[in-house]
């Protein structure tokens, strides 16, 4: 039995890889850039980076990456089998048997893949926020919106392993364009990628005209400097951020009225701005949730490993499955 594990998740921006021992605590960390080359095999670049990822971390412990378990979580249509079957904000991936690959280069049958926000909610449900509760949803604010459901203590993976892609409910009939072929889904409001299609209509709106004067032009405004002027209190980006948190608890407010889930935690790389959001979020459901005076109070929490959850989440599936 090996006293340490592997974790990696692979996001549509970048991938962190992590070596974790059995008590959750993090021994080691690389970040690399998730590669987007659509003319390789699917999954044949990610397959690389991640192998050098693995081999980088071991030699920094002195292990052998073919002795180690490795958990490998990624965004979208995960099957149960392991495959990908399809992943809007990472395409050069879909189809893709991202921990065959992976096991071949590195010599290794200890490689298991999961979907990458079902590992953030297992990770928070056996160290952190959500330690102790059985039912809740995890939502992985990044590029685009993942979740995890857990009920009755469990992780509910649907049918096909599909369940918890929560980023793709619809929330604006006929709205903005979405990587998945769709229009109006929660992620293009709410995530990550979605501040910053928020900022982009902002800056050319006019709302934004103190951030456009700094960064010399519209097209310069981005969403990291919205979100380091609401930090900063400047009322303009202090208001956008307000309007994420509306979308965000629009999605909220139908996941409480489809699970009865009572119990939020936020997490993701966007979860480092939760102060800028959350509060807001936390108000506007009162307002958008049904019966609200008559449930049980409603928590909107933020992770307790803000954007590592993933990857500590892919080192426990790989404790869990590995010897």
């Amino acid at each position: 039995m090996s006293n340490v594990a592997i974790g990696v998740d692979v996001g549509g921006t970048k991938a962190l890889a992590l070596i974790v021992a059995r008590d959750g605590r993090v021994l080691s960390e690389v970040k690399s850039a998730t590669p987007h080359d659509l003319n390789e095999s699917a999954g044949a670049a990610t397959a690389s980076v991640l192998t050098e990822q693995v081999r980088e971390l071991c030699a920094r412990h002195g292990l052998d990456p073919s002795a180690v378990p490795i958990g490998i979580g990624l965004p979208g249509l995960m099957r149960r089998d392991g495959r990908l079957a399809f992943a809007p904000n990472l395409q050069s991936v879909s189809g893709a048997d991202v921990g065959a690959l992976l096991s071949e280069s590195l010599g290794s049958s200890l490689v298991h893949c999961e979907n990458d926000a079902n590992c953030a909610a297992l990770a928070e449900h056996e160290w952190g926020a959500a330690r102790g509760i059985d039912d809740f949803v995890m939502v992985t604010l990044g590029t685009g919106i993942g979740g995890g459901v857990f009920v009755d203590g469990r992780l509910v993976r649907g049918r096909s392993g599909f369940a918890g892609e929560i980023g793709h409910m619809v929330v604006q009939a006929r709205g903005a364009a979405c990587s998945c072929g769709g229009y109006g889904c929660w992620e293009r409001y709410a995530s990550g990628g979605g501040l910053g299609r928020l900022t982009r209509e902002a800056a050319e709106a006019g709302r934004l005209p103190t951030l456009v004067e700094r960064r010399g032009d519209v097209d310069a405004v981005r969403a990291e400097d919205v979100t380091t002027a609401a930090a900063e209190g400047l009322d303009e980006a202090v208001v956008l951020m307000k309007e994420m948190g509306w979308w965000l608890a629009l999605g909220l407010a139908n996941l409480a009225a489809i699970l009865d889930a009572g119990h939020f935690v936020i997490g993701g790389g966007l979860s480092i701005a939760s102060d800028l959001v959350l509060p807001s979020a936390r108000g506007y459901l009162v307002d958008l949730v049904e019966g609200y005076d008559a449930r049980p109070t409603i928590t909107v929490t933020s992770s307790m490993f803000g954007p590592r959850s993933g990857a500590m989440g892919a080192a426990l599936v790989a404790f869990e499955r590995g010897p």
